[in-house]
């Protein structure tokens, strides 16, 4: 970083409830969000999900949005998160800086795309969701309802968008040409996403089982979870303080597969190599690894495979958290970074659910108990994208 970058808030909204207060008692209890289909109306109840426990109106009213406003549920949950990450931070209205909004997304308004295909063909009644439908527009609406943001960027890049965005808002902090960043991301589930996702026939119809020697795929998720991050000279000026650091971040693209992962793990052991060289640290610092860890056989194997080709025969405790969430895919960067930021903050480890029996190509397993061996200085957290875009974040106590 050739600037410290520090975080001052975060908020989140997940499977596991609305604040970082929730996701900290679920974590903490061992409680997961993964339940049969609810919001989502669809043929392949089959499979459970981790979706945000709010029907659409329940979240607009929560907002105070008017009933009859054009509101797509993925940017009904970023603003959500970002209310929370702007509290916690102490932004209020027009502070005299320069707050970029910077958000990761992939599907957009496709939830109303879906909803409204017909009306599309036959009418002119819903085509005011045809201008919502891009990644771009939940990003805006989300800037629309707060007001304050001088920069509004939207990135796509899958499952690693949000910590891209992550990335980029630091980027954007040393560079000067921001003075708050709010970084993260936001995704609903859609059929789009579900129907995808079976034809790739990575689905498990049971609870995900991350790093598992029967692992048989991932649930999909659902939330949003953004950071506010600052350089020393602006949180000085203003009074705030800093939770802790981001210190390390970096992005890679092996390019090997559309979908999958390269056998060996190049990308991803170059990301955390990479995030490791831009935090200044060894492998030996990092206390806890927030894995990608989807729970489908390519992911896990890979992933697996380039943290022992990073860390040796030193492996930090490992797990990963989307038996509790879900892959929220787009929005996985941002609420995995929360996680890891609660894990850093409260000195735990979450654990890694559903695991039973070890994967045989591993020589680590995933932890199963939250006392980390060390107080925890440093935290690094994986999110790994279709086509090998892989991005790896470090977390450092102050």
């Amino acid at each position: 970083m050739a600037k410290e970058i520090f975080v001052t808030g975060y908020g989140i909204a997940s499977a596991l409830g609305a604040g970082k207060e929730a996701t900290l008692s679920a974590l903490r209890e061992r409680r997961t969000g993964i339940a049969p289909m609810r919001y989502l109306k669809t043929a392949h109840a089959e499979f459970p999900v981790g979706e945000v426990k709010m029907s659409n109106g329940e979240m607009m009213r929560a907002l105070r949005i008017p009933e009859a406003a054009v509101a797509t549920r993925t940017s009904l949950m970023g603003t959500i998160a970002v209310r929370e990450a702007l509290e916690h931070a102490r932004i209020r209205g027009q502070s005299g800086l320069r707050v970029a909004l910077i958000s990761g997304v992939t599907v957009g308004g496709m939830d109303k795309t879906e909803l409204y295909y017909l009306d599309f063909l036959e009418n002119d009644t819903k085509n005011a969701y045809i201008a919502a439908h891009d990644c771009g527009a939940c990003t805006e609406m989300i800037a629309d309802y707060f007001g304050i943001f001088s920069a509004v960027q939207t990135i796509s890049t899958a499952c690693s968008s949000a910590a891209n965005a992550i990335m980029r808002g630091a980027m954007l902090l040393s560079s000067g040409r921001a003075d708050v960043a709010v970084a993260g991301g936001c995704e609903c589930i859609t059929k789009f996403h579900l129907n995808g996702f079976n034809t790739l026939m990575i689905l498990d119809r049971k609870p995900c089982r991350p790093f598992d020697a029967h692992r048989a795929g991932l649930n999909l998720g659902e939330g949003a979870a953004y950071l506010v991050l600052e350089a020393e000279d602006t949180l000085r000026g203003r009074g705030a303080e800093p939770l802790c650091r981001l210190s390390g971040a970096a992005n890679t693209c092996d390019a090997y597969h559309q979908t999958a992962s390269s056998p060996n793990g190049e990308g991803a052991y170059l990301s955390m190599a990479k995030a490791l060289e831009d935090a200044r640290l060894t492998p030996k610092d990092v206390g806890y690894i927030n894995a990608h860890g989807t729970g489908t056989e390519n992911n896990d194997l890979s992933e697996g495979r380039a943290i022992q080709r990073v860390f040796g025969d030193s492996v930090p405790p490992v797990s990963s958290t989307k038996p509790f969430t879900g892959h929220t895919t787009s929005a996985a960067g941002g609420v995995e970074a929360v996680i890891a930021l609660l894990a850093l903050q409260h000195s735990f480890i979450p654990v890694n659910l559903n695991f039973e029996q070890p994967m045989p190509e591993l020589a680590f397993t995933p932890a199963v108990t939250e006392r980390p061996p060390v107080p925890l200085r440093h935290v690094l957290s994986n999110s790994f994208g279709f086509g090998g875009n892989d991005t790896s974040l470090i977390f450092s106590t102050l």
